[in-house]
């Protein structure tokens, strides 16, 4: 199936030819015929096999059915309709198979006409690795593979590090790695500093280290009032019998659990509530934001704006069903989620998250009291959290129409790429590809490309990386969207350099046959200068802009971090060299045999020089492929 474009529903693919609305109702009329009447997922496709939209059904005939009685349908289903060549479907036991199925194809296909959830990463949590004999507290982020007890989830990596920090002054665990502890002669600065109890040189020992991993556990899951009650009873009998550095200690730890719960500016206990998620539906100017709050253990795990994909005419309602089901597709449920507006399909969505989840997953929308507050908070969070984006993207748009002025260009570029090479000496040579549009940068479009060096490219040549780099980005888009139909042709090319770059992109364009692409190269200035970069551009005189123009500093964002994309791609490929072994290039040589000829001879360069005799004695390793070896590095065949 074609890969699907993040652009699909900009202008650019507005272009695309009009297709017969009658010719869509005559797929799905023909699909109708065969299709059943039991719970699904169907796909409608375009003719590039390009998915418009994902959507789930009780009844598959029924549902599919609803496309073909046009008075009934919107303009944008109408053009949808219209779109369709064919249609696929998948049958599930239960509408609420269908709608989990729904969730993850949404999020696996990005069909252009399906609300959809962007920057959906990974939550970190807090992993109490309580399978080992001194059990330490650290931050994890993945799948639930490692032993232990899991606390979370923590909206961003900055909560979750300060909630560490106060657990290491609170509860003394021991936060190193397992190599280090086994290794430890004597304490670490940790201790020193009153963060760790040592239990690596015996300065505690196990049932007292477990009974501080016990007190951080409690903590951890809620039991937050009655671990700071016990501490402070130890605190005063230390000091009736006159232990004063003990209470001191136990003092100190005290405060860092005020600390941590002094953050905590919300609290369920008013709502009758341990664990829930709190999500809020704001809607402005044809843009929705939804923020989500997590609350676990009694405590407020911190929050996260969203700024879910949709079209203009889509409800709030809407968009937030279509999250609800998209954010905990890889995501652990909680018992409670408090929405800020009731939904049509709640208790099929909580049939859903049940099963996913495995305990009972309830959905509620209050309209009144202690939970509504809550709801109302996150509300207030979603309504700014908007109102920012929306001033941000204001300047942003006047951005657009700026570069749209000063390079004479028709219309603001809705797509800008940015190219730059990096390289030392010629070695390790990469090219990079960012790309950024009227929402900012788009960074699931970014490109790096591995400069061949069997193109007979000189040592150093940016010109001829450039020219390799820009015809191996147009050729591809020439071969895979001649028409311009998939918003993937940039309106704008920014490139890091001067004349002769500019002029060796050109000139590769033109040989392509690629006429109308705008090209610009950025160049620093005397003693490479930022704020003294000049232009340049086809059949025009090379320009500068005034280092105080907001433009300008807008300009060396893009170029900055195309150069950022390029050094990184740069430094990453160079790690790669410097860590290769020369078994790798041997074929047929696997990671088992590789590391016994390195246990045998101690090093790639001793396996080098080896006879065949020699290589043979090496468990494993058969007359065949010793000769093999053998050949490779004497240059034999």
């Amino acid at each position: 199936m074609a890969n699907t474009s993040k652009n699909a529903a900009t202008p650019s693919a507005k272009r695309r030819r009009a297709r017969p609305l009658a010719e869509g109702i005559a797929t799905l009329t023909a699909a109708i015929k065969t299709l059943p009447s039991s719970p699904g997922v169907y796909r409608m496709l375009a003719a590039s096999g390009e998915p418009l939209y994902v959507g789930k059904a009780r009844n598959l005939r029924k549902r599919v059915t609803s496309y073909i009685q046009i008075p009934r349908l919107p303009v944008r289903l109408l053009r949808m309709v219209a779109e369709t060549t064919a249609l696929e479907v998948i049958t599930t036991h239960t509408e609420a198979e269908a709608l989990l199925l729904e969730s993850n194809l949404i999020k696996k296909f990005e069909p252009r006409y399906n609300i959809q959830l962007r920057d959906d990463k990974s939550f970190p949590y807090i992993l109490l690795t309580t399978a080992q004999k001194w059990p330490r507290a650290i931050k994890y982020r993945g799948s639930r593979g490692k032993d232990g007890e899991y606390f979370g989830p923590y909206a961003t990596a900055g909560a979750v590090n300060r909630a560490l920090d106060s657990i290491e002054r609170a509860f003394l665990l021991r936060s190193c790695t397992d190599a280090v502890f086994a290794n430890r002669t004597r304490p670490c600065l940790k201790y020193q500093i009153k963060r760790c109890s040592a239990p690596c040189v015996g300065h505690v020992d196990a049932a007292g280290y477990a009974a501080l991993v016990g007190q951080a556990r409690d903590f951890l899951s809620g039991k937050s009032s009655q671990v700071p009650a016990g501490l402070a009873q130890q605190m005063e009998a230390a000091s009736n019998a006159e232990e004063f550095e003990r209470a001191a200690r136990l003092r100190d730890r005290i405060r860092a659990l005020a600390a941590l719960q002094a953050h905590q500016d919300i609290n369920l206990e008013a709502a009758g509530l341990d664990e829930a998620d709190i999500i809020a539906a704001h809607a402005a100017a044809g843009q929705v934001c939804v923020q989500v709050f997590f609350f676990r253990g009694g405590r407020n795990n911190g929050n996260r704006a969203y700024f879910p994909r949709h079209l203009r005419d889509s409800s709030t309602a809407e968009v937030l069903t279509a999250f609800i089901g998209q954010f905990y597709d890889n995501k652990q449920p909680p018992r409670v989620v408090l929405l800020s507006e009731r939904l049509a399909e709640s208790a099929l969505i909580a049939a859903a998250l049940t099963q996913k989840a495995g305990h009972a997953v309830a959905l509620l929308a209050p309209a009144r009291g202690a939970k509504r507050k809550l709801v109302q908070h996150a509300l207030d969070n979603a309504r700014d959290a908007l109102a920012r984006k929306l001033s941000e993207g204001a300047a942003h748009a006047d951005m657009l129409s700026r570069v749209a002025t000063v390079f004479s260009l028709q219309a603001s570029p809705r797509r800008i790429e940015v190219y730059d090479n990096s390289h030392i000496s010629g070695t390790g040579a990469v090219g990079a590809m960012i790309v950024a549009g009227p929402e900012g940068f788009e960074k699931s479009s970014y490109r790096r490309f591995t400069i061949r060096a069997e193109e007979a490219i000189s040592p150093g040549d940016d010109y001829a990386m450039m020219r390799q780099v820009f015809n191996r980005r147009f050729a591809r888009a020439l071969k895979e969207d001649p028409e311009r139909i998939l918003g993937q042709w940039p309106d704008l090319v920014l490139i890091d350099g001067g004349q002769g770059q500019l002029n060796a992109a050109a000139e590769t364009l033109d040989a392509l046959g690629v006429k109308d692409v705008a090209l610009v190269a950025i160049a620093k200035g005397p003693d490479r200068d930022a704020g003294r970069e000049r232009f340049f551009q086809p059949d025009r005189a090379p320009f500068t802009l005034d280092a105080r123009n907001p433009l300008m500093y807008f300009l060396q964002r893009l170029r900055d971090e195309a150069h950022r994309f390029a050094i990184g791609g740069h430094r990453a490929k160079r790690s790669r060299a410097i860590v290769a072994n020369p078994l790798d290039e041997v074929h047929g040589i696997g990671g088992r045999r590789k590391k016994a000829l390195l246990h045998y001879f101690g090093s790639a360069k001793a396996v080098s020089r080896a006879g065949i005799e020699d290589l043979e004695r090496v468990m494993g390793i058969s007359h065949a492929v010793a000769k093999r070896v053998y050949d490779h590095f004497h240059g034999v065949g």
